[in-house]
């Protein structure tokens, strides 16, 4: 627990504008819409980081079946709140959760933060030849 924020896993609680504003303009989902956040928001176990006053401030989900596969994604802190742990508090909250315990494997896709994942187990994969993808990379290209 860091002084001055919280985190939630209530969906209700949620800034779907924030979370989507922040998307659209990522590199991971540049140009995803509103609605295709709010299917995943939907069918993921979300984690919300809140100052103590309510503003959203951060972001996280897992997409998982809570038994056999878990996948990480679309992690971010607002920018002026970074730097002060919050990555690392919400990393501790997704990979303690109760319904992420036991999870056979765990993945991650990150370009820059292979060091904040390494601190929670996470390393490179080590036969990558076991995995293959299906990437439509265009996916959120907006006609």
């Amino acid at each position: 627990m860091l002084e001055g924020y919280r985190i939630s896993t209530k969906l209700e609680e949620m800034d779907l504008s924030f979370i989507h504003g922040f998307l659209t303009e990522s590199p991971w989902a540049k140009g995803i819409s509103r609605e295709a956040v709010e299917e995943a928001i939907k069918h993921s176990l979300c984690f919300a980081v809140f100052t103590d006053d309510g503003e959203q401030i951060g972001f996280g989900r897992a997409i998982s079946d809570y038994t056999t596969f878990a996948f990480l994604g679309d992690g971010f802190i607002k920018e002026e709140h970074r730097g002060t742990g919050l990555s690392k508090w919400v990393m501790q909250e997704m990979t303690n959760h109760p319904k992420l315990q036991g999870v056979r494997r765990s993945l991650i896709a990150t370009v820059e933060a292979h060091g904040l994942y390494e601190k929670f187990g996470f390393k490179t994969i080590a036969k990558p030849e076991y995995l293959i993808e299906k990437w439509n990379w265009q996916a959120y290209k907006q006609s």
